[in-house]
């Protein structure tokens, strides 16, 4: 039910204390990370936990700080949580966003603690865990400036055909009609980085 599931009470402390002192106000990264845990241990199939503010084009220096912060102890928690259960194994977890930020400075250089840094969809990173990938590697490299892919690229139509091989869909076969036509959501080169497959 609704109301036990939102019910912390029955959390023990050890498990209150590894997602950090936000962990029980309603809204925080903590909490929901904690409750996307509870969802998953009760069959819920889909879950996203939505961080927002990362759009630094200006105060980078402070505002990054706080992001992380936020973020860091209860993304830890959730993934060791789900471990502990059990319940990593049949669960995918991704961290990430749309795309980068530029690896150099917006803004007046003069003004150090107001710089920030613009988007940048060629290069960035995102992790993931369980439900069928690798651990403890990275895969893909930039440049020197890490502004352009060096070597292994995956381009969103290859992550997004990894991801639904992991959730046991074939990206070859998922269409969807549009204006009379039948696009895939991995268009026509999407391919499974088989790379980073357990």
């Amino acid at each position: 039910s609704v109301p036990e599931l939102t019910d912390f009470s029955t959390e023990p402390k050890h498990v209150l204390e590894s997602y950090g002192p936000d962990v029980t106000r309603q809204g925080s990264f903590a909490y929901n990370c904690l409750m996307a845990r509870r969802l998953v241990e009760r069959g819920v199939r889909f879950v996203q936990c939505f961080h927002a503010g990362w759009d630094h084009h200006r105060n980078l220096t402070t505002q990054f700080e706080i992001q992380c912060r936020d973020t860091d102890q209860p993304s830890a928690a959730l993934v060791k949580d789900l471990k502990q259960r059990g319940l990593l194994d049949d669960t995918l977890v991704i961290w990430g966003g749309e795309f980068g930020r530029t690896p150099f400075c917006q803004g007046d250089i003069n003004d150090r603690k107001t710089l920030g840094r613009d988007h940048h969809p060629y290069v960035f990173t995102i992790w993931m865990a369980g439900g069928g990938v690798k651990q403890g590697f990275s895969y893909g490299e930039s440049d020197d400036f890490a502004y352009n892919p060096a070597k292994d690229p995956v381009h969103v139509h290859d992550f997004q055909a990894t991801v639904m091989h992991l959730l046991g869909i074939d990206h070859e076969r998922l269409t969807y009609k549009f204006q009379g036509r039948h696009f895939r959501l991995t268009d026509v080169h999407g391919r499974v980085v088989n790379e980073i497959l357990a």
